[in-house]
């Protein structure tokens, strides 16, 4: 296992570099100017053209990608065009609400989708079932930013027992964090609830039919036992499976969440740095939100040795 290990870490490499070439094209060929940008409407073109010398914007495209990779490799992200700051350090002040909202959306999503899609598998064709299924399907149809201004509608404006925008770090108290986080969570993980629900379903569905499952019923176990010892584990691949690739959902949902919540993350990071056209750091983001997603992956792939002991790598 420490050789696939070993394997898998270094087939990142290659991974983050066509990423990091694909993003830095993508920036730097599409349009708008950043010296444009900083030097205002007013500027005249010789001052555009000192603020991209003085950017190093004016250098040829395969020039400046070989000094911001050189800087990638010894771990320097480079240095914001707007703020003068080093751009790790902008991600390291934005990472903890992203990551706390993160993690506390999928802890959200997964507690109640698992349960969902187990309860609409065993009842299959009742109405349990098919509320089940409704909510998959609005889950997948209603946008992000419009659950979000619901929520705030509703149980902030309205009901006014959550606040309606901002965030609380953690080591100011449990409470007030989970707080903030319970209207974001629960808009973020609405889509990622339908996918792990209707994926749990499906599974289950497919291992119910099984004749060790109506050998287990005639052994007299009792429905929950064999609900969640034998259905369950053994539907688990790939219920663990559609959670780690639904990660990439939560990345593109966090950008929109975060924005709609006034949330201060990695989020309303990258919005501010796509109007500003502040390369450093939207590559910055992108890098990190892909390291992110690829080592999910990974633990995805450990996950499955220890839900089946057949899979050895």
């Amino acid at each position: 296992m420490i050789a696939y290990l070993l394997r898998r870490l270094l087939a990142t490499i290659p991974v983050m570099l066509v990423v990091a070439l694909f993003v830095f094209a993508l920036l730097h060929l599409s349009p708008g100017d950043p010296a444009a940008v900083i030097a205002g409407d007013y500027a005249s073109p010789e001052d555009i053209e000192r603020i991209r010398h003085k950017l190093g914007l004016d250098a040829p495209l395969h020039q400046q990608l070989a000094i911001w990779l050189w800087q990638v490799v010894r771990g320097d992200l480079g240095t914001s065009i707007f703020s003068n700051l080093p751009v790790s350090k902008l991600i390291g002040q934005r990472l903890e609400p992203t990551l706390t909202l993160t993690a506390c959306t999928m802890i959200f999503a997964v507690l109640l989708a698992v349960p969902m899609g187990v309860v609409a598998a065993w009842k299959a064709g009742t109405w349990i079932d098919r509320s089940v299924m409704v909510f998959a399907v609005l889950g997948f149809s209603l946008p992000v930013f419009w659950l979000g201004f619901l929520f705030i509608f509703g149980f902030a404006l309205k009901l006014q027992i959550l606040p309606v925008q901002g965030y609380v770090s953690i080591r100011e108290g449990l409470w007030p964090c989970l707080r903030h986080l319970v209207l974001p969570s629960l808009t973020l993980g609405m889509v990622y609830m339908a996918l792990i629900a209707r994926m749990t379903r499906a599974s289950m569905l497919e291992v119910l039919r099984e004749d060790y499952i109506r050998t287990a019923h005639a052994k007299g176990l009792k429905p929950h036992v064999v609900l969640l010892w034998h259905a369950l584990k053994n539907a688990s691949l790939p219920i663990v499976t559609v959670i780690g690739v639904g990660v990439a959902l939560l990345i593109g949902g966090v950008v929109v969440t975060e924005s709609v919540f006034a949330i201060p993350g990695l989020g309303r990071l990258t919005v501010d740095a796509i109007l500003h056209r502040d390369y450093p750091v939207i590559q910055g983001i992108i890098l990190i939100f892909s390291a992110i997603y690829v080592l999910i992956n990974l633990l995805v792939d450990l996950m499955y040795m220890v839900l089946d002991p057949r899979i050895r790598y």
